[in-house]
């Protein structure tokens, strides 16, 4: 994933791939690592991603060294790939993320720590629902491949007239994008999708956003708006970088967090904690199946303000029970009838931003509810179960023993067919589904 990045970047930056075909791996990886020092030679003196890039590069090794064919075969298809991640044409969409699941479909241990990659749908929701802009100085703490800041940028870029503005352009990507990730791959590939999109001065840092150096850095960047989808498991530290981000964003900042339904129910107490110094506005129960049975949690988007206690403040909440998307055989879910982009979206990005308008709409009290309170199910009792409840109750109350009720009974039905009771024929007319 990392050698496909950087041949796309060295793509991008000039490099004529088509005349690297004669060469072997070594020589195409020594030939596209030249061509990235070249182009970022007075940055990679003080941008410390990019001597990550490098560190990271430098470890690929490849079980086709001498195999010209097997690069000539990839060259093409890099430059194939590049046409449609043409900036020009570039919608934000997050291409290391699209590059990361097909590859993690052909890996046989899970992600380092934990990552699952948010859908470009609900990545795009989740900025609409925060009401972000180009104005706004934007955080993932746990950006992955980077598909929060890379649609964020999509989305900022496009606001401003696209990439021909590109005093714009700088400006976004120099001020208003911040990311944070532990996994040193996971931020290579995160760095390697900004400088696809010919960005080389976003504000990655590769540090653990549990340390409490990391909150200071947060504070220095006054923050805004907060666009995260952490990792899920305790041992990765969910509820503390949660609590750092809350804590060192600016005053009133809008943080979305993509989180496990019960998440906070769960860690009721740290989520009181939380609650003493800022708001949890909103709740919005996702489907069960955004992310393909890959998460193996049901998740919901929980949107906080910071720096203003919740108090009495109800919480309004919201379930999306489909987004229309379907399984398409080798390429995941897709948009195909284009529901929730045409259909789907506008209305619930209305239901969210009005807090009514749909039947699944519900407030609660965070003295009482801190996810979607899923509608009980209808009780039903039959005719049958009724009078089974009734006999039970009067067998009890007699003294009667159930079982010696219940073999006195069939011997009785039984006696008149000289039939022989045993404990597999009593067990069969005792069967709970045999009338």
């Amino acid at each position: 994933m990392i050698f496909t990045a950087c041949a796309l970047v060295a793509h991008k930056k000039g490099a004529k791939l088509e005349n690297f075909k004669d060469l072997d791996f070594s020589d195409l990886k020594n030939r596209i690592i030249k061509v990235l020092e070249d182009s970022y030679n007075d940055e990679i003196k003080t941008n410390n991603k990019l001597k990550i890039i490098k560190e990271q590069y430098e470890k690929i090794t490849c079980d086709k060294e001498g195999d010209k064919k097997a690069m000539c075969d990839f060259i093409d298809n890099v430059i194939k790939i590049s046409q449609f991640i043409d900036s020009g044409n570039w919608n934000g969409e997050d291409v290391m993320m699209i590059f990361f699941n097909e590859f993690n479909r052909y890996l046989p241990k899970k992600p380092e720590y934990g990552q699952i990659f948010t859908p470009s749908h609900i990545v795009r929701l989740m900025y609409r629902i925060i009401n972000a802009t180009h104005k706004d100085r934007i955080l993932d703490a746990a950006c992955g491949s980077g598909a929060f800041l890379i649609t964020a940028m999509g989305e900022m870029i496009s606001e401003m007239g696209g990439m021909e503005n590109e005093n714009a352009v700088l400006d976004i990507c120099n001020n208003h994008l911040f990311g944070i990730e532990i996994s040193k791959d996971l931020y290579t590939l995160a760095c390697a999708n900004m400088l696809i999109h010919k960005d080389g001065k976003t504000n990655l840092i590769q540090a653990d956003s549990r340390d409490k150096e990391i909150c200071e850095w947060i504070k220095d960047k006054n923050i805004t708006k907060v666009l995260m989808n952490p990792p899920y498991e305790n041992k990765y530290g969910i509820y503390e970088i949660v609590e750092n981000v809350l804590n060192n964003v600016c005053e009133g900042a809008m943080c979305a967090f993509l989180l496990p339904d019960n998440k906070l129910e769960v860690g009721r107490k740290k989520a009181e904690r939380w609650l003493k110094k800022h708001s949890l506005l909103k709740i919005i129960k996702l489907p069960d199946e955004i992310f393909n049975g890959k998460a193996g949690v049901s998740t919901s988007i929980f949107l906080f303000k910071a720096h203003e206690p919740q108090g009495n403040k109800e919480i309004f909440a919201c379930w999306i029970k489909e987004d229309g998307l379907e399984t398409v055989k080798n390429k995941g879910r897709q948009d195909v009838k284009g529901k929730w982009a045409k259909e789907l979206e506008p209305y619930w990005l209305d239901v969210i931003y009005k807090t009514s308008g749909d039947e699944t709409c519900q407030w609660l009290k965070p003295s009482e509810n801190l996810s979607y309170k899923m509608p009980q199910e209808p009780f039903e009792i039959t005719e049958k179960d009724f009078k089974k409840v009734i006999l039970d109750y009067m067998l009890f109350e007699n003294g009667i023993d159930k079982k010696d009720f219940e073999k006195v009974m069939l011997e009785s039905l039984l006696y008149d067919s000289n039939i022989e009771l045993d404990d597999s024929k009593i067990s069969i007319f005792l069967d709970k589904d045999n009338e």
